[in-house]
């Protein structure tokens, strides 16, 4: 062995017994003087403190800190001189190590190397008038300033230790609360001239970290998990924490910060990637992340933030500035989803600088969005949702896009999209109530094109559609629209006063104006608008296509609707007419005909009334006036008014006619048999019953040798009055080619006939040179029939003699100028 290397061997050994030697001795000391030794260390520690630290007792742990002397102090208090007035303890601990120098104990000076706090319960508590148990560490005695403190102070604790320790910061004035389980915090110090600079292991969970307690904690039950570095500043009585990778809730965040000690101030520097949105939303506390959570974002984001308390206690709240960056995602948002949404976001709670920090002065904002609205493309450069605490969103939305791609997204059944696109340019401005966009304000346009769209409540389906949509503000106009239904033809113009106020809250308020031009209608097309119509429902609370769609639908059923039409040419199975003007209101139930006239067979018809929609028929009114039409054509194309007996066929001549009837009509446009009561009165002008059978089997019956077959009516004059499936004919005294008779009674669509006819058998055409008062003195004379009309029991009519007839009621005969043969039939 060379020379050097047992030199240094023995050196080495005699360094060893030293060391071993001076521990024996520390420890023989502290043995032999716990008492002495426990007060110099309380002293020590008591030393400038407003207040008072206590231990129990003192036990020597000497093996926890070779080579240095460790002793345990045990149900350790450290108490600030007010508390008997507020009842924290700043700190109360079963058992404290404390590890110290053993030469400065030989020497009658404890150095104080390490303190462990194990088991503990720490308060740091602030009152309302903001004075703190910490002014327990305030010395004293007034300061020397021009004395900076030295590194090697005694009190320059070079580790410190915390297990097992649960630690409260509590400021009742600025309602702030910070409380944390510390399974174990490992401090490392060098102090320097300058400050200090160390390493801090840690390991807890969060139970509250509360900038304002009336609002919530952030990081609430999270773990916290790492290591930091820090450095403080002497200077600046500020602590430096340098960015460095912290465990949140078992994810790594990048974390930064400066606590400026002398302010109570702080600003953190936060920095995250590759985090679910929600991870991120349920760190914040709940009044931001209960609004922040209407939102999700599918995959991971990047997040950038920091919060900032400048300690002056104005705010309450920490300012918050958080920005993300979604690529390629899918963001859910209230009113849908938007797929392949690439955009950048940022989350502020003092959006107007220098104003309030909270609610009232948040916003979320979205940067150059591109995303897919339910197979729509949209592009928004800027979109603002401020005030959280009543939410206004706002935003500039464009997009083209073909219609088809709205089918299987819409979520409703209500449309069906089989061809055109839409161009929308719109800005928005809307409450939100819940995250459910309410009372919008919009401006902007919509141009449909080439549109092939099903209305599927009606079963409508409109094709070679388009229009333009201009919103301004609250109301909505539609110019140049154009449809196509079936072989129908409409163009549109339309006008919706505050339609936006009412479109969510009151759309049974919403009335549309609108002025309808059509080449040639074909009105069996539209009978599905005669179904009844939808009743009104709540707006859904739901926040999707689906709710905005039957919204929508819910809207064109249930909103007032002013019609003006004109119809160059209007078709409706048999019935024709040119030149058709028409006012006509849609409300609720009913479809009101305020004023249409239409040319028609001839002549004219004008009308008003009115059809109430039911389940399962529609009542309807009509007053109409029938100008000069021929009757052949007008019975033809009404479908002879659903009864068999006089049709259009024993028809001729001019009608005009005051008609006012009731009556139902089902929902494909039929009226229902023996549903009409009301009153016809009309005038027949050059007039023909052609082959009208009761009238042919009179002629069977008694005038063979003339033509009923083809009895010309001049002019008659009469009222029907209409009872179901009875008609009461008025006394009328009908003139014509083959006879003179008059009539009257109830003629019966089924059972019921009764029609009393006397017929003179006087031949009309020998009083063709007779002037008017001859033929009025005349018709009557001679021989009368007396007949009757009734059922024949087999849904025909027979002819029998009239026994029940009374001649003293003859209408226009005077008695006493009586010379005709009656028959009397018994």
């Amino acid at each position: 062995m060379k020379r050097w290397f047992k030199i240094l061997l023995k050196i080495l050994s005699v360094v060893v017994l030293l060391i071993v030697l001076t521990w024996l001795a520390g420890a023989f000391y502290i043995s032999r003087n716990k008492k002495e030794v426990l007060t110099s260390i309380l002293a020590q520690l008591n030393k400038n403190l407003n207040g008072k630290i206590t231990a129990s007792s003192m036990e020597p742990t000497l093996l926890k800190s070779f080579p240095g002397i460790s002793i345990s102090l045990n149900e350790v208090l450290l108490r600030d001189s007010l508390w008997a007035k507020h009842r924290h303890d700043l700190l109360k601990a079963q058992d404290i190590d404390v590890s110290l120098n053993v030469l400065s104990l030989i020497v009658g000076n404890i150095n104080i190397n390490r303190i462990a706090i194990n088991n503990a319960n720490i308060y740091i508590y602030t009152d309302s008038s903001g004075y703190s148990n910490t002014s327990i560490f305030k010395s004293s005695k007034p300061a020397d300033d021009k004395k900076p403190p030295s590194k090697n102070s005694t009190l320059a604790i070079k580790k410190i230790d915390f297990n097992k320790v649960n630690l409260t910061v509590d400021n009742k004035k600025r309602f702030k609360l910070f409380n944390f389980n510390i399974d174990q915090i490992q401090g490392r110090m060098k102090y320097l001239d300058t400050g200090w600079m160390g390493k801090i292991k840690l390991k807890t969970q969060v139970n509250s970290f509360a900038f304002n307690t009336n609002k919530g904690s952030f990081l609430q039950n999270k773990s916290l998990e790492g290591t930091l570095s820090a450095h403080y500043s002497r200077k600046l009585d500020a602590v430096m924490l340098d960015p460095e990778v912290l465990n949140i809730g078992g994810h790594p965040f990048k974390i930064g910060a400066k606590i400026d000690l002398g302010k109570s101030a702080f600003a953190i520097d936060i920095a995250v990637d590759d985090i679910l949105f929600k991870d991120v939303a349920l760190l914040l506390s709940p009044n931001i992340s209960s609004k922040l959570l209407k939102f999700g974002i599918a995959k991971p984001i990047n997040i950038r933030g920091t919060i900032i308390d400048d300690g002056s206690g104005k705010y309450g709240d920490p300012l918050i500035k958080v920005g993300i960056t979604v690529r390629d995602n899918v963001v859910s948002i209230p009113a849908g989803t938007l797929t392949a949404a690439n955009f950048d976001g940022t989350f502020t709670n003092q959006d107007t600088v220098g104003g309030v920090i909270g609610d009232e002065n948040s916003a979320i904002k979205f940067y150059k969005l591109r995303a897919n609205y339910f197979n729509a493309p949209i592009k928004i450069d800027t979109f603002t949702v401020n005030n959280l605490a009543r939410p206004i969103a706002t935003g500039l939305v464009t997009s083209q896009f073909p219609l088809t791609n709205l089918n299987n997204t819409v979520g409703t059944e209500d449309f069906e999209f089989k061809n055109g696109t839409a161009d929308l340019r719109l800005y928005c401005k809307a409450d939100i109530d819940n995250f459910s966009f309410t009372k919008p304000v919009v401006s902007g346009r919509i141009d449909i094109a080439n549109a092939d769209i099903v209305y599927l409540p009606r079963k409508l389906h409109l094709v070679k559609s388009a229009l333009k949509m201009n919103f301004n503000q609250n109301d909505l106009s539609i110019q140049n629209g154009h449809f196509q239904l079936g072989k129908s033809e409409l163009n549109v113009n339309c006008n919706i006063a505050n339609f936006a106020n009412l479109y969510y809250t009151d759309p049974d308020k919403i009335l549309v104006n609108l002025t309808m031009h059509s080449p040639q209608l074909y009105l069996n097309e539209f009978l599905p608008i005669l179904g009844p119509r939808m009743k009104q429902k709540s707006a859904s609370s739901g926040s999707s296509m689906k709710a905005a769609s039957k919204q929508l639908s819910n809207v064109l059923e249930v909103s007032k609707m002013n019609i003006k039409l004109k119809v160059d040419k209007a078709i409706y199975d048999k019935f024709v007419a040119r030149n058709l003007n028409a006012d006509i209101s849609l409300r609720g139930e009913g479809i009101y005909f305020d004023k249409i006239s239409v040319a028609h067979a001839g002549g004219t018809l004008s009308l008003n009334g009115n059809i109430i929609q039911q389940s399962s028929s529609n009542l309807f009114k009509i007053n109409s006036v029938i100008s000069h039409v021929s009757v052949k054509e007008f019975f033809y194309s009404f479908d002879n008014f659903g009864q068999k007996t006089i049709t259009s066929k024993n028809l001729m001549g001019y009608l005009s006619s005051r008609v006012n009837i009731t009556g139902r009509i089902s929902h494909v446009g039929k009226i229902l048999p023996r549903s009409i009561s009301g009153k016809v009165i009309f005038n027949l002008n050059n007039a023909a019953l052609v082959n009208f059978e009761p009238m042919v089997n009179v002629g069977k019956f008694a005038f063979a040798n003339r033509n009923l077959e083809n009895i010309k009516i001049r002019n008659l004059d009469g009222t029907l009055t209409i009872r179901g499936d009875k008609i009461d004919i008025s006394p009328m005294q009908i003139n014509s080619s083959a006879m003179n008779f008059n009539v009257k009674g109830t003629y019966a669509l089924g059972d019921g006939t009764n029609i009393a006819v006397d017929i003179p058998l006087r031949n009309p055409k020998g009083d063709e040179n007779l002037t008017k008062a001859e033929r009025r003195e005349a018709r009557m004379r001679g021989i009368v029939l007396y007949l009757k009309a009734i059922d024949d029991g087999k849904g025909g009519i027979k002819i029998r003699w009239n026994k029940d007839h009374d001649e003293d009621k003859d209408k226009g005969q005077d008695q006493n100028k009586k010379r005709d043969v009656r028959i009397k039939w018994d």
